[in-house]
């Protein structure tokens, strides 16, 4: 009779979860799907019309100007959400409608930013709004921030199977929200399915060519690791050093925004080039076609620290995609292994440097590039994940348990 009664009360739980899970995806696939397609007409617009560029300043004091108006003024992004998941900040209503807004201003503009900013605001906002319309505990209400997240990374990426593994474990590093799995993994493949539906594919790149996994071919992609975990803690303290400069140097947020807009414009001259604007899609494309510069991983990361430290919204995932894409592929025309499968290593080892979810980013290798390629970015990613050490995007991001050792440890991300 007890184990009846608890065979009930878990198939109630799995009924909710699944109708949560799908009513989430389904909303998240459609406001998803919206957000890309806006994404990608006003990236078409500013490739076909150069001279939007030039508008980056207006667009800068738009976006400062919605937040300041709808009393967001201190918007700590997703760290906020990240925050939500312990409980410890609410999820203002406003922050999907902001956030929406003003990424599809950043990239219509030129703003080096990326969307996974947006999708886990948007999904962690609209999982949170949800729950209180219906009145949740607050711990189911965390679940379907995690789930919204999930829905969001999905819809936005197409990757649904690593967009339900990431949400579970980008906050607490070494304990992954399992309770959550259930809603994540049901929001994630309904929001890919109801965004294919609106016209957006899975992603897929193609690499070009797969060598045999040999001793010296696995010493070369465990060198990119290592030279990946630098390149990613250096990313991350030259974002965090930036935002922390630009605000010291100038308080007022008008100013340091348009600060940030004409340094952006600057270098952009500098360059004569607009490749580092926007998303960089072309020249992710490009590098694992096996075709870069050598320096285009600096820059990168230069153009994006300032749009990101001077108030343009978005997110820093994909530009370090960019960053380990351009990175892996110069290192293998220089170490004569593929270019292309090294472009496809080096994204990883970034995404997994700066995020530190080396489980999400194992699954993402999996759905971008095939299961060919795993074996390499297995060892890229563990080895990328052990030196980049506690460094990391998100500062409210908490590692549970020690890189170096079978221990617990308690630290946040280092800045």
């Amino acid at each position: 009779m007890h184990s009846a009664t608890h065979i009930l009360l878990h198939f109630r739980l799995l009924l909710r979860w699944v109708v949560f899970g799908a009513l989430l995806g389904v909303i998240m696939g459609l406001v998803g799907a919206a957000f890309v397609h806006c994404i990608h007409a006003g990236t078409a617009f500013r490739e076909s019309h150069p001279w939007v560029l030039l508008t980056l300043p207006v667009g800068g004091l738009l976006i400062v100007w919605l937040y300041r108006i709808t009393r967001n003024h201190n918007d700590k992004g997703t760290n906020m959400v990240i925050a939500s998941i312990r409980s410890e900040a609410e999820l203002p209503m406003q922050m999907a409608p902001l956030i929406f807004i003003s990424t599809i201003i950043t990239h219509t503009c030129g703003g080096s930013a990326g969307r996974e900013g947006a999708a886990l605001q948007l999904g962690g906002s609209i999982g949170s709004m949800l729950g209180k319309g219906f009145k949740l505990r607050e711990r189911d209400r965390r679940i379907l921030i995690l789930a919204g997240m999930s829905a969001a990374f999905s819809a936005i990426f197409r990757t649904p199977i690593a967009a339900a593994i990431f949400a579970m474990e980008v906050g607490c590093i070494g304990a992954m929200h399992y309770a959550a799995l259930v809603p994540c993994a049901v929001a994630s493949l309904t929001a890919s399915f109801t965004a294919e539906q609106l016209g957006l594919p899975l992603s897929h790149y193609n690499v070009a060519e797969i060598p045999e996994l040999t001793a010296g071919a696995g010493l070369k992609i465990v060198l990119l690791g290592v030279l990946c975990a630098g390149v990613s803690i250096a990313f991350c303290t030259l974002l965090h050093k930036t935002e922390h400069l630009l605000e010291k140097k100038f308080p007022n947020p008008y100013l340091r925004i348009l600060t940030a807009a004409f340094l952006l414009l600057g270098l952009g001259l500098v360059f004569r080039t607009t490749d580092f604007f926007g998303i960089g899609e072309t020249a992710i494309h490009g590098a694992i076609a096996g075709e870069t510069v050598w320096y285009a991983f600096l820059v990168k990361m230069l153009f994006t620290a300032v749009t990101i430290g001077g108030g343009f919204k978005g997110g820093e995932i994909v530009p370090s995609f960019f960053i380990g894409a351009t990175f892996g592929c110069l290192f293998g025309q220089i170490a004569g292994l593929s270019p292309s499968l090294c472009a496809a290593a080096g994204m990883m080892a970034l995404f997994c440097g700066v995020t530190n979810c080396p489980l999400a980013t194992l699954f993402i290798s999996a759905e971008l590039f095939g299961m060919e390629c795993v074996p390499f970015c297995l060892l890229v990613i563990a080895v990328s994940y052990l030196l980049s050490g506690y460094y990391g995007l998100y500062s409210e991001q908490k590692f549970m348990y020690s890189k170096f050792a079978d221990a617990p440890v308690h630290h946040r991300t280092r800045q």
